[in-house]
């Protein structure tokens, strides 16, 4: 009965090893303001976004030369934000949890570790 047992738990460890993960996530919210087209003041977020995966901000990113400004990390990951898009460029800041930033930085991505 033991070595039954034993068996058994080591096929229920072996089977979780082997089971791919559900993708992860950073738990909160990451707010970021902008202006719309209309020229109104707005605010962005992303609720649990999804980590190691470049988010583009919209709208900022959806308008030509427009960016997103003074994100806010309320989120449980580190976040680097990014100038240009696709987290592409040499311009970017990190952001720890819990952490903002003034309305001087300038963003069009973000990735979430």
């Amino acid at each position: 009965m033991f070595l039954r047992s034993l068996s058994v738990a080591a096929g229920a460890a072996l089977l979780m090893i082997a089971v791919p993960g559900s993708a992860t996530a950073a738990g909160g919210q990451f707010r970021y303001s902008y202006t719309t087209a209309d020229g109104y003041e707005a605010t962005g977020f992303l609720t649990n976004p999804a980590s190691e995966q470049c988010i583009n901000l919209a709208p900022a990113a959806s308008e030509p030369g427009a960016a997103a400004r003074a994100p806010k990390n309320h989120t449980d990951a580190t976040a680097t934000v990014f100038l240009g898009t696709d987290c592409e460029g040499d311009t970017y800041y990190t952001l720890p949890p819990g952490k903002g930033a003034s309305d001087r930085l300038l963003v069009r991505s973000v990735v979430f570790s």
